[in-house]
């Protein structure tokens, strides 16, 4: 069954049919990114959307997985989360979904070095906007190796794969099929968790693997949704030196949300 809603009126007044009884809420809800508009320019559109969204959840499915394809992801998981502690809400219920990093390095990777993306793992940390997106080539299963001036082609493209779809359909429209495909497995995963499996998938979340209070890496789900965070491993000095700068925009970025 399908609902639809009226944007003008608020969102927990008509969705409570919608929500009632969900484990698992994936919201790919806001506007697309158009050409020449910025991540800030989404948030200030966004926000409002994602707000709405908890809003509801919160008050009908307290107890669902909010999973957020809702961009900007780096600054609007950190506003959700906050409103959930806000509202007395579980906060590791809120999951920013970057799966579609993965996607793409796997995809590109496997281009470059011939094999099939479905056999190819590349780790992707960070955030999920620019410079924030790291990919961990050092990290790719199968072992890998990569010349520089492969890691300086790679590394930019997995960063820039949205504008790159974005410049393609000129105009009109962002990453749509890979976007559902990256949020279906994240939805797997989730799901997975709450039934009581084994889980684990790359997620933005609240996080204490670095200094920052919200990051992307290897999450572990279980029943009550996000269980555990892990940690990255050992980085090249490539990779360690563009962490640095990963964190630096993204704690502007989490300090926007």
């Amino acid at each position: 069954k399908g609902f639809a809603i009226d944007p003008k009126q608020p969102a927990v007044d008509q969705l409570e049919e919608c929500l009632t009884g969900c484990h698992l809420v994936l919201v790919p809800a806001g506007m697309p990114r158009k050409p020449g508009m910025t991540r800030d320019d989404l948030f200030n559109i966004n926000a409002g959307i994602a707000k709405g969204i908890a809003e509801a959840c919160a008050k009908f499915c307290p107890d669902a997985v909010l999973a957020l394809i809702v961009n900007p992801v780096n600054s609007v998981v950190p506003a959700v989360t906050e409103l959930y502690k806000k509202w007395g809400k579980d906060p590791k219920k809120i999951v920013g979904v970057t799966t579609l990093d993965l996607v793409r390095a796997s995809k590109f990777v496997g281009e470059l070095k011939g094999m099939p993306p479905q056999q190819v793992e590349v780790p992707v940390i960070g955030g999920h906007a620019g410079a924030t997106i790291l990919p961990v080539l050092s990290q790719t299963t199968p072992a890998t190796t990569f010349t520089d001036d492969e890691i300086k082609a790679l590394d930019p493209r997995i960063q820039d794969a949205g504008t790159e779809v974005v410049n393609a359909k000129n105009g009109k429209g962002s990453a749509t099929l890979s976007m559902a495909f990256a949020g279906a497995r994240l939805g797997k995963a989730v799901l997975t968790g709450l039934a009581g499996g084994k889980s684990e998938e790359y997620a933005y979340v609240e996080s204490t693997v670095t200094d920052l209070p919200y990051f992307a890496s290897k999450v572990v789900f279980g029943p009550k949704g996000v269980q555990e965070t892990l940690g990255f491993g050992e980085l090249s000095a490539y990779e360690q030196e563009r962490l640095a700068s990963v964190k630096t925009q993204l704690k502007e970025e989490i300090q926007k949300g």
